[in-house]
């Protein structure tokens, strides 16, 4: 497999504990890829769904050992928990080994962009005045995962594809769709409200990079739904990669990403 070489990745929402996380695809990326910096942005170990019962196989020990060797070996790394992971933002200022554990913090691409990096459930907050249907982070949504493992057994017995049913819901239920949107407008608000050009961020398990107002929005989507990164090539472009569909020409051997 040839190298994807980049400026910086942003990856969230891995969900280690999980079972339901792609944890052997998220190997795959990893070790497809090298750059300057690498983001995770919350919800990488979930702590939540661990207090239901621990789940932990090798696979999942092997993405927090390739995260540290790279780190290590001088990848600047930093590490922004989430709401599965809440219980580092105590250790927000300090490092774990070589990785920095912060709250947010900002980036400048190459071309100039001033950036927020921020998990994101912080605006999830701010659009929640009532008992709101969250397709990521609701019993509902562990129901439909569960029901989703079954359905995907079956898909791949019969040669087909595995697919997502909670992002087909959210891509057609208008109550997913409509607070998906008031997600992207309130976080663009707030990097526009800090005088940023943007931000990126995860938690809503949905891939995107466009603008709001003017503000560009990130989301690097996540690793249980989609298998999805946000990247930045060494000129400052941004890019997102979805595992899923682009791996097979990540085999292929060719200069990595374009400039």
């Amino acid at each position: 497999m040839r190298l994807l070489t980049c400026r910086s990745i942003w990856i969230s929402d891995i969900h280690l504990g999980m079972r339901d996380c792609k944890a052997d695809l998220l190997i795959e990326f990893l070790d497809a890829t090298e750059s300057d910096y690498l983001y995770l942005v919350g919800d990488i170990i979930d702590l939540e769904n661990m207090r239901n019962g621990w789940y932990w196989p090798p696979s999942h020990n092997m993405i927090v050992k390739k995260l540290i060797s790279k780190a290590k070996r001088g990848t600047r790394m930093i590490y922004i928990p989430g709401n599965h992971d809440m219980a580092l933002r105590s250790l927000a200022g300090g490092y774990f080994g070589a990785i920095a554990i912060a709250g947010h913090v900002h980036h400048e691409t190459k071309d100039g962009r001033r950036l927020l990096i921020i998990h994101g459930d912080e605006f999830d907050r701010i659009i929640r005045t009532n008992a709101l249907l969250d397709c990521a982070g609701s019993a509902s949504y562990e129901l439909v995962q569960m029901i989703n493992r079954g359905v995907n057994g079956l898909r791949v017995k019969m040669g087909y594809p595995q697919g997502s049913l909670v992002s087909y819901f959210k891509s057609n239920l208008k109550q997913a769709a409509r607070y998906i949107e008031r997600f992207e407008e309130v976080a663009a608000r707030e990097a526009k409200r800090r005088a940023l050009d943007g931000l990126v961020c995860g938690h809503i398990h949905k891939p995107a990079l466009h603008t709001h107002d003017g503000i560009l929005y990130g989301n690097d989507g996540d690793w249980v739904e989609n298998c999805s990164a946000l990247v930045e090539s060494h000129n400052g472009r941004l890019q997102l990669i979805h595992w899923l569909e682009e791996r097979e020409r990540w085999k292929q051997p060719s200069p990595a990403i374009a400039a």
